[in-house]
């Protein structure tokens, strides 16, 4: 046999030899990312853990040298007891029918406008649109003096109307994370209604709203958890007990010369539950409408 014909089958024997470097290289690589992912995970975890952990102490192991994670008595009666000193059932109740009401006027206004600013033409679109985004670059500590004198002249002080109107009329990111998926929608759909008939009304409501489902419990979910911890615009415009949403209510713990840890963190892991509860049914909707960002039609 001629030796220069084996060559091509020496050649074909290194290559399979050499193919499972890229596939081991990928391996190590996903390990590698497995094991950054899961410190950033246990880091974020960590806070909530101390925290609910902390709420079953006594102030005694709270202040202990060195700190230890466990309590040494589970301290069970620190959750009524943190009911029991605040009025944290009207609390409750307050954040969760603000949160309520902002969410679904957030949903109607900022669809209603990503629609008009994604499928329907008129002068100046971008350029009102680019407008609109540029306030997303406002902080929100140069706008509330301006904000308070409004409501103080409707009237609204002390109520829940000072922080359900602002926020479920207004919401610039919103407004852009609904356009992006409106453009995605082929413009084809839209003519073939109108052809048979359709007004602008009826397309927005009985063809575009379902076709983006996904994008509205993704911004639904994310306007609730951020109304049900807004702390600053509570603070600025309210002033009863009565009016206090959680987060607000939540600072009442600390006193002039001292905190008690024990109820405020047994509170604090009440407060957190609602959010929980929303992220748990949520995040199916929040992972498919990321997904569906890359979606061009």
């Amino acid at each position: 046999m001629n030796p220069m014909e084996t060559l091509p089958v020496n050649q074909g024997v290194s290559s399979r030899l050499s193919r499972p470097r890229p596939l081991l290289s990928s391996n190590i690589g996903r390990a590698l990312l497995h094991v950054v992912l899961s410190i950033g995970a246990i880091v974020m975890v960590a806070p909530f853990v101390w925290m609910v952990l902390s709420s079953l102490k006594t102030p005694a192991d709270i202040f202990r040298i060195p700190p230890t994670l466990f309590p040494t008595t589970w301290q069970w009666s620190n959750f009524p007891e943190a009911l029991s000193e605040l009025p944290f059932g009207r609390a409750y109740f307050n954040s969760f029918y603000i949160s309520v009401l902002v969410v679904g006027g957030q949903l109607l206004t900022c669809s209603m406008a990503a629609f008009a600013f994604a499928k329907i033409r008129f002068r100046f679109r971008n350029a009102l649109f680019l407008l609109f985004l540029a306030t997303m670059m406002v902080p929100a500590q140069v706008t509330i003096v301006p904000l308070f004198l409004i409501m103080k002249e409707f009237g609204w002080l002390n109520t829940s109307l000072s922080l359900i109107v602002p926020g479920a009329l207004f919401n610039a990111f919103g407004v852009f994370l609904l356009r992006q998926f409106f453009m995605s929608i082929p413009d084809e759909i839209q003519e073939a209604a109108i052809m048979d008939g359709a007004n602008l009304w009826h397309i927005y409501v009985r063809i575009m709203l379902p076709l983006v489902r996904p994008a509205l419990s993704a911004l639904g979910v994310v306007s609730f958890m951020g109304s049900w911890n807004n702390f600053f615009y509570p603070l600025v415009f309210l002033n009863s007990p009565n009016q206090f949403t959680v987060p607000v209510l939540l600072n009442l713990f600390k006193g002039l010369y001292s905190v008690n840890w024990p109820d405020m963190m047994a509170a604090s892991t009440i407060a957190v539950i609602p959010v929980l509860i929303v992220y748990i049914i949520g995040q199916r909707y929040i992972i498919e409408g990321i997904a569906m960002t890359g979606i061009k039609g």
